[in-house]
């Protein structure tokens, strides 16, 4: 496995965030002795990791492939954002094992700091375990009629065709599988959810494209005896990059689990509060989601998503469904240690194609292990465990109040 790992990670973590006096002016002593520091640790993990050699793209000893090589409509060159390494983590799962450094590309100050101080909490126990659950990608395609009657009828019996839009939609991939269909009427139309697989690519091109060609064939050949008067490929029931409940039991993308314990005595010295009253902050914060309608259970995963999504190639728009995520902990009554445990349903990621293939989206995957085949369920679980430190940390720094303090003296150096 190409992945970036080092035996004494201690040395290079960025600096926790920490309740302090505000920085100095830019100029001052302390800001030139934190920069001057910062370019300290900065040699010394490139240093460590080899990075000249195992990233040169990124770190701008090479160029990026030439502009024709890119895949995009009137490609003139490429947006530069920052790209920092958070970690070390052991992450313990079923489809990637190893103590890992998360290259995230962000432009927000604290982040990498913060998701570092996650990190190190969790180290304490051994890191994060992870596992992914299942995968799907979807499509909806809607089929119109002239009247409900004949819309129910229809739903009724779609399901007995799932085999014929299987065959047909299998001619147009060599990795996707058509999994499941299933019917939604909607007065005079029928919704239907095409699921598929699609090995280590995303498949949302794939999926599309083989929905298109299935429901093509079958409309040639069934539509007047179903009295169908109109075809969309798409009618929104997908939750194409949209937040949508449904997808939280029938995914589009890979669904994983992330999970791990923190000792009280180490929420007390690293995270700067004692767990039950992290614990307390999470409880806190659900009842105010709960007040203002808000879905799901989420810290900060969305920056973890966003930031790692443009690292490695990911589709960013995709981030909105990305980020859903069930946050729950617990506290042992008898050791006082914090359990966190996050689940995040929707996360289409690839291993393979598409954005994976640019020079420095390649590097980040291969910083984690996570290029290549049968990679992609190893990406999402590398994702989830990241996601799950950040929360811990964020949740932390609002628990002790270090969280304003923390953007001012970081953001401002």
């Amino acid at each position: 496995m190409n992945s970036l790992q080092l035996k004494e990670p201690a040395s290079i973590v960025p600096p926790s965030p920490r309740k302090s006096a505000p920085a100095k002016k830019a100029g001052g002593k302390s800001a030139q002795s934190h920069h001057s520091k910062q370019a300290a640790g900065r040699e010394r993990m490139v240093k460590a990791l080899q990075l000249p050699e195992r990233c040169p793209t990124i770190l701008g000893k090479r160029a990026p492939q030439p502009i024709e090589h890119i895949k995009i409509e009137n490609a003139i060159g490429f947006a530069q954002i920052p790209v920092g390494l958070a970690g070390p983590l052991t992450i313990s799962g079923k489809n990637q094992q190893g103590t890992f450094f998360a290259p995230l590309a962000t432009t927000e100050a604290t982040l990498i700091a913060s998701c570092s101080r996650g990190c190190k909490a969790f180290q304490a126990r051994g890191g994060i375990r992870t596992a992914a659950l299942r995968e799907g990608m979807l499509r909806a395609p809607v089929f119109r009629f002239n009247t409900v009657d004949d819309a129910v009828a229809f739903a009724a019996v779609i399901p007995q065709y799932e085999s014929f839009f299987r065959q047909v939609a299998k001619k147009t991939t060599r990795f996707g599988k058509l999994v499941s269909i299933r019917p939604n009427v909607i007065h005079k139309e029928v919704h239907v959810r095409f699921s598929y697989t699609c090995g280590d690519a995303g498949g949302q091109n794939m999926s599309t494209i083989a929905t298109h060609a299935a429901c093509t064939a079958f409309l040639k050949q069934f539509s007047a005896e179903h009295r169908i008067t109109d075809f969309v490929l798409e009618g929104q029931m997908a939750g194409d990059k949209k937040l949508a409940i449904l997808n939280v039991d029938d995914p589009r993308g890979v669904s994983v689990m992330a999970w791990g314990t923190i000792p009280d005595e180490v929420c007390r010295k690293v995270l700067g509060s004692p767990a039950a009253r992290i614990h307390k902050t999470l409880t806190t914060g659900r009842a105010g989601a709960t007040r203002v309608g808000m879905i799901g259970d989420t810290i900060n995963t969305s920056n973890i998503v966003a930031a790692m999504f443009i690292a490695c190639g990911q589709d960013a728009a995709s981030v909105f469904e990305a980020g859903w995520t069930q946050l729950v902990s617990d506290v042992d009554e008898k050791t006082g240690d914090l359990t966190m445990s996050v689940y995040m349903p929707n996360l289409p990621v690839a291993s393979i194609g598409g954005g994976t293939t640019y020079s420095t989206q390649k590097e980040a995957l291969e910083m984690l292990g996570c290029a290549g085949k049968e990679r992609k369920w190893a990406l999402a679980e590398t994702i989830a465990a990241f996601a799950l430190a950040l929360d811990i940390s964020t949740m932390s720094a609002m628990t002790d109040d270090t969280f304003s303090n923390s953007h001012q003296k970081m953001a401002r150096l």
